[in-house]
C-alpha cells in the first residue's frame, strides 16, 4: 500500500512544475503561467501510484493550508503566483509601489549589488517586500543574518523599472539599479 504525498510534497512538486519545468511534466503554460487543473492532475498521477489519489479537492486543501500564497486556482486552472524561471508575464498590471520596498539578501552579495543593482538571478523578476521583517524572513533562506536593502521605488521608476504586486503581496520588478538601493545593516 502506498501513502499519498504530504501537502508540502504536493506544493513542492507544483512549484517545480509551474515555476521551473512545465515541459518535464508534459504541461504547457499560457502566457500568465496558468495550466488546466485536469492536465496538472494527470501529470501528478504519472509520478507514481502514490500520486493517483491527488485530486482537485486535495489541491485546494494544499493551497488553503499554505502559510504563503504560492499558487492560485481559478476557473479550472492553476498557476504559481510568482518565482518563475520560465517566461511568464505578470497577470497584474504595473502598480504604484510604496515609496520604499525591501529586499533581504546574503551578505556576500552586497558588493555586487552596490555595482550592478538587484538582479532576478535565475527568476523572471526581483522579489521585494513591504516590510523589513518580510525581507529578513526571505533573506534568511540564504544567510542566517541577511543584509536588508531599502529600494527607493521613485528612483527606480524614474530609471524605467515597473513594479507589480502579486496576489500573495510580494512585489515584483525588473532589475533594480544600484542608484535606487540603500544597504541597511543586518538588523534593518
Amino acid at each position: 500500500m502506498t501513502s499519498t504525498p504530504s501537502r508540502s510534497e504536493i506544493s513542492r512538486v507544483l512549484s517545480h512544475a509551474l515555476r521551473h519545468a512545465p515541459g518535464e511534466y508534459g504541461l504547457v503554460l499560457d502566457p500568465e503561467g496558468w495550466a488546466p487543473v485536469p492536465r496538472v492532475l494527470a501529470a501528478l498521477h504519472r509520478l507514481g501510484p502514490e500520486w493517483e489519489a491527488v485530486d482537485e479537492v486535495m489541491l485546494h486543501g494544499v493551497l488553503e493550508a499554505a502559510g504563503k500564497k504560492r499558487h492560485q486556482i481559478s476557473d479550472g486552472r492553476i498557476r504559481a503566483v510568482h518565482g518563475h524561471s520560465v517566461p511568464v508575464r505578470p497577470a497584474e498590471e504595473p502598480a504604484e509601489p510604496p515609496a520604499v520596498l525591501f529586499h533581504g539578501t546574503a551578505r556576500d552579495t552586497v558588493p555586487v549589488i552596490r555595482v550592478a543593482g538587484i538582479l532576478p538571478m535565475g527568476r523572471r523578476y526581483v522579489h521585494l517586500a513591504e516590510t523589513v521583517e518580510q525581507a529578513r524572513e526571505v533573506g534568511q533562506r540564504k544567510d542566517s543574518s541577511p543584509m536588508i536593502l531599502a529600494i527607493d521605488t521613485g528612483m527606480a521608476v524614474s530609471r524605467g523599472v515597473s513594479f507589480y504586486r502579486s496576489d500573495s503581496g510580494v512585489w515584483l520588478s525588473g532589475p533594480v539599479p544600484a542608484t535606487a538601493v540603500e544597504v541597511l545593516d543586518a538588523t534593518g
